[in-house]
């Protein structure tokens, strides 16, 4: 009877989780805490693990706080450790430049693949830490997929994201920034999203709103 009353209520919870997600568009995790499942907000949960990290990063190379948060949100749902993630066809055409058989991906050529074992190929095809840096971009920027997936991933990602589209940010063009992080592209003329999840700009947008506010919140604390 016990048991069939614990997993109803994590039934009942998990229920309240998805309808909270259905309605809100925002992530919704659970986390355990003292033997409960607890329903967590993804805003929330990337407050916690990230903002003293990104109010240091913002600062030192001047971009905006709500930005990088609401990535946080959109790239990895807040959590920390941020997770991984394997893109195979991203590891076959590196495996091609490798062979000679591609001239080139962006700016990985063969020689800086030439020594490379399968294992060190697979993690260049992988996106790391908050921002989900793909890990071959560590190439382009000097260094190693260690330092982008490591204890200083949201400095080296805000790093990445200043060198690559920072000017968009400078000008507040947040729509274009958030639609080239995810897809290297400015957000199209014709107005139709080309990212993943057609929703990722807006969501975007909409998560700068909170950040922005409990930014104010906290420096006013």
């Amino acid at each position: 009877m016990k048991r069939s009353r614990v997993i109803l209520s994590i039934l009942l919870i998990t229920l309240a989780g998805l309808a909270i997600y259905w309605w809100s568009d925002t992530p919704i995790h659970f986390t355990r805490e003292e033997g409960k499942v607890i329903p967590r907000n993804a805003l929330e949960l990337a407050f916690e693990n990230y903002h003293e990290e990104i109010v240091e990063a913002s600062e030192d190379l001047e971009l905006p706080y709500a930005y990088l948060m609401a990535l946080t949100v959109l790239e990895c749902s807040g959590k920390k450790p941020a997770g991984k993630r394997y893109e195979k066809v991203v590891y076959e055409r590196l495996q091609k430049v490798k062979s000679g058989e591609k001239r080139k991906y962006e700016q990985v050529r063969h020689r800086h693949l030439k020594n490379a074992s399968d294992a060190a190929i697979e993690n260049l095809a992988t996106s790391w830490g908050p921002f989900q840096l793909m890990g071959y971009k560590c190439i382009g920027m000097d260094v190693e997929v260690a330092d982008i997936r490591g204890d200083d991933a949201v400095f080296y990602g805000a790093k990445w994201v200043k060198a690559e589209y920072g000017h968009l940010l400078k000008k507040e063009r947040y729509k274009d920034a958030f639609h080239y992080h995810n897809t290297g592209r400015t957000f199209p003329r014709s107005g139709n999203s080309q990212t993943h999840d057609p929703m990722y700009v807006t969501r975007g947008l909409e998560y700068m709103k909170y950040f922005e506010k409990r930014l104010k919140e906290e420096e006013a604390s």
